[in-house]
């Protein structure tokens, strides 16, 4: 039996619906990644995850504290998630989160997005979701390429050929 030769990925569209730090740069991270391997990638935001596209708030994201059953204190104890309620310690977390990064030497969300659409990398937002948040395109990251349907975003995939990313 002939070994099956595997096929290598050409083409990938990462949709990020989440506005929390966390989901906004896995999307960054894995386009990126793509783009540096030479792989085409689209990246759509839509609903919370449009934060990531907002000049404003782009590089403010926070880190959920509530509802995170992942979320760990230091030294790797379950975070209490009523903890999380608590005032200011949504900030505190992700000023933390934000610091262990910067000492990884991971850019911010507008540098990452320079990055990614420097290599070829394309960035859309969802059109739903911008009318429904009252945005206007002077709100969003000179990184946007166009604000899209869904239909149009499914017109322009390559469903052959391109893996879909759900963050």
């Amino acid at each position: 039996m002939a070994k099956e030769e595997k096929r290598k990925l050409d083409k990938v569209l990462i949709i990020c619906s989440k506005g929390n730090l966390e989901d906004v740069y896995a999307a960054l991270v894995m386009a990126n990644g793509a783009v540096m391997e030479g792989i085409e990638a689209k990246l759509f935001f839509t609903f919370f995850g449009l934060d990531a596209l907002i000049s404003k708030r782009q590089n403010k994201l926070k880190t959920a504290t509530v509802g995170n059953p992942a979320m760990r204190m230091p030294g790797g104890a379950p975070f209490p998630t009523l903890l999380g309620a608590l005032p200011g310690v949504e900030a505190g977390v992700s000023s933390m989160m934000k610091k262990q990064m910067e000492e990884l030497d991971v850019p911010p969300v507008d540098e990452f997005l320079d990055m990614i659409t420097a290599g070829g990398g394309e960035v859309f937002a969802c059109q739903m979701a911008f009318d429904m948040f009252k945005l206007k395109r002077e709100d969003l990251s000179e990184h946007v390429k166009d604000v899209i349907t869904v239909g149009q975003l499914y017109e322009m995939v390559d469903t052959d050929n391109t893996q879909i990313v759900f963050t």
